[in-house]
């Protein structure tokens, strides 16, 4: 099966990011969707909190009261894309395969693909502690 990847990007950073695939498919994932399914460590072990713990208390972020925006967005090399947000997250790496699954369509319960991995034991790679 050929790997899907986008045709067409188009970020408008008040509002959120359309992808047409290569496949003729086109997705539409707001600005709030994006930060919320971040596939970053920390988003992905406060996603797993949260549904541990509905009272889970929220990391403090930017403490502007503005709506959340995009604030910059940078492709990383063909296969993914970083998007940085007005609350300060910019650590997420969207890959074309993470976007393609995280399709609003496709997610209705905010719960990404990954978030119930274990924890990293060696995620430098650097050999586990003895």
């Amino acid at each position: 099966m050929p790997e899907v990847t986008p045709a067409e990007l188009d970020l408008k950073k008040d509002e959120g990011l359309t992808v047409v695939w290569s496949d003729g498919v086109r997705s539409y994932y707001p600005i709030a969707h994006l930060r919320r399914l971040s596939p970053s460590a920390d988003a992905r072990e406060l996603r797993k909190q949260m549904r541990a713990n509905p009272l889970t208390v929220l990391p403090s972020g930017s403490s502007s009261t503005a709506p959340l925006i995009a604030t910059d967005a940078e492709l990383v090399g063909n296969y993914a894309i970083r998007i940085a947000f007005s609350d300060g997250h910019k650590t997420g790496i969207y890959t074309w395969d993470y976007l393609r699954s995280i399709d609003p369509e496709r997610v209705k319960d905010g719960h990404a693909p990954g978030d119930d991995a274990p924890p990293h034991a060696d995620p430098l790679g650097l050999g586990a502690k003895r």
